[in-house]
């Protein structure tokens, strides 16, 4: 299906979210096992597993945390979560936007229906010691209650079946944690350093 056919179909205000997203993820912080081992990081919560690599990006003129990137079994994951309005969701309308992004960088996209509902299979222009190549990434969103989870898949999650599964109950597994604190729809809902960490082990890298 085009981007164009997808998206006439499609309410901006509607919320996109698996069926079972209350009971298997990605859940709200009040649907989570409260005995459960996390690693907190503020906005989200991770479960921690084996040869799992977690990394915080951090803005370089604020310092401040603006996505958790992880990585495993082959694949990243970058996630960031967002306030969004109670009733109606974010991500049939962020999703057109990256779209848009991606088309005035060169790159392709297609619409696909996902294990999360719609999501947008990328081939992006990239440019490495010169050579210029493409990478292929998946952005897949989630729209809980009063927050919105996206999420970018990159390397092997992006292109093979049995990784893409890995990678996907990764991202299930997260927690959000939107807190009470009132916020704009779309801001960045905090995310800080782990006071500690259950395993694994935790880096930083900025970003413009």
């Amino acid at each position: 299906m085009s981007d164009n056919e997808f998206a006439a179909q499609v309410d901006d205000d509607a919320k996109s979210a698996p069926a079972d997203r209350e009971t298997n993820g990605p859940l709200d912080e009040s649907e989570a096992n409260a005995v459960r081992p996390y690693v907190d990081l503020g906005g989200v919560k991770i479960v921690p597993r084996p040869d799992l690599q977690l990394r915080l990006e951090v803005e370089e003129g604020s310092k401040r945390v603006v996505a958790v990137g992880l990585d495993y079994a082959g694949s990243s994951l970058q996630v960031q979560p967002f306030a969004a309005p109670r009733t109606s969701g974010l991500w049939n309308e962020i999703r057109a936007q990256i779209v848009d992004q991606i088309h005035k960088q060169g790159g392709t996209t297609t619409i696909a229906d996902g294990p999360f509902g719609p999501e947008v299979l990328a081939e992006i222009p990239v440019t490495t010691a010169g050579q210029t190549g493409t990478r292929l990434a998946r952005f897949v969103g989630v729209d809980g209650p009063r927050w919105f989870l996206r999420g970018v898949i990159a390397g092997e999650g992006a292109v093979n079946p049995e990784a893409a599964a890995q990678i996907e109950d990764l991202f299930r597994s997260i927690v959000v944690v939107r807190g009470n604190t009132p916020m704009p729809p779309r801001d960045l809902i905090p995310l800080n350093m782990p006071a500690a960490t259950p395993s694994g082990d935790v880096t930083s890298s900025a970003t413009a």
